[in-house]
């Protein structure tokens, strides 16, 4: 707050951003999973829609088990009459399902590397954004040189690991327009994300925040199915994983609604960025979906992010207002 006395957070910001790595290190799984599940449907926001489903399911059912997640979500509509959470935080799972729907609707017209490296800037922004001004959160981080070269860093990297699959032969101006819709995604998803924390600091659990976000994202792809016209499958895969995606979903948002009041949004961000990027290696390594092979690129990519994570998070954990 202005005027306040520099303070340390709860956590070091280096452990902070570790964990903030391993949650982000779950994207990859759920994008798989879903992009699997998706292609089997014949439709990815039927796939979406069943993906944000299932997580809604599991948080209904902790929700009704655990006390406390439901005395938080309970919490929530008495908050918002009082002021102390703006209603508008309750919708930031509908972020979550603009970032799949345009996903569905631009990586076919772009690619996966442009998509990847469109969203990655738009996160980086919107990290640095919310952070400067405050948004949800109790703090100001502004955006200082460290934090700025960190940000500059992690676009290079991601340019660097998607530069073995970035589309050849077409003019820069025919990706970029499409390109803005997964930009404006990644901005949004800075704001989520503080929206998510400020929720779960309401209700008191990062988990009664994950309830809400399920919930909102959930209604919001299921009213674009409607609205677009819902044609149910005549068969449904048979393999159980590939109906588990929302559990991966699950991890990643109570985790940084846990973990962004220690690192602020850009740092969090960018941990989980880290994390993506070692996840999606592994798996190039360990399943890989095509005889492509790991590029050069993609590893020192992938080196480069966690430099940008050292740049950002070893320079200590004070919060300045």
């Amino acid at each position: 707050m202005p005027g306040s006395t520099p303070r340390r957070a709860p956590l070091p910001l280096w452990l902070a951003a570790l964990l903030a790595a391993l949650i982000g290190a779950v994207i990859p799984l759920q994008s798989r999973i879903n992009g699997e599940l998706g292609g089997q449907l014949g439709d990815a926001v039927l796939g979406a829609l069943l993906s944000f489903g299932g997580g809604l399911v599991v948080m209904t059912l902790l929700a009704l088990a655990l006390p406390k997640v439901r005395r938080g979500v309970a919490r929530l509509p008495g908050a918002v009459r009082r002021r102390e959470l703006p209603p508008g935080y309750l919708l930031a799972g509908t972020i979550g399902a603009f970032l799949v729907l345009s996903q569905s609707a631009v990586v076919a017209v772009v690619g996966v590397a442009v998509f990847t490296v469109a969203v990655v800037a738009g996160q980086t922004l919107g990290g640095l954004l919310t952070d400067a001004i405050g948004f949800g959160q109790p703090v100001r981080r502004r955006p200082t040189a460290t934090r700025v070269v960190g940000a500059v860093v992690v676009l290079i990297a991601v340019g660097l690991s998607a530069s073995s699959s970035l589309t050849a032969g077409r003019p820069w101006l025919e990706l970029l327009v499409p390109a803005l819709l997964p930009l404006l995604a990644g901005l949004l998803t800075g704001f989520q994300y503080a929206a998510n924390a400020r929720t779960g600091t309401v209700a008191g659990s990062p988990l009664a925040a994950t309830v809400v976000n399920f919930v909102a994202g959930t209604v919001a792809l299921l009213l674009t199915a409607l609205v677009r016209g819902l044609d149910l499958p005549a068969t449904w895969p048979s393999e159980w994983w590939l109906y588990t995606g929302g559990l991966y979903g699950i991890v990643f948002i109570a985790g940084s609604a846990a973990l962004v009041p220690h690192t602020g949004v850009l740092v969090l961000g960018l941990g989980s960025i880290a994390g993506q990027l070692l996840a999606s290696l592994a798996l190039d390594v360990l399943a890989p979906v095509s005889d492509a092979g790991v590029s050069a690129g993609t590893v020192a990519g992938t080196l480069l992010a966690l430099v940008a994570i050292a740049i950002v998070s070893l320079r200590g954990g004070r919060l300045r207002t």
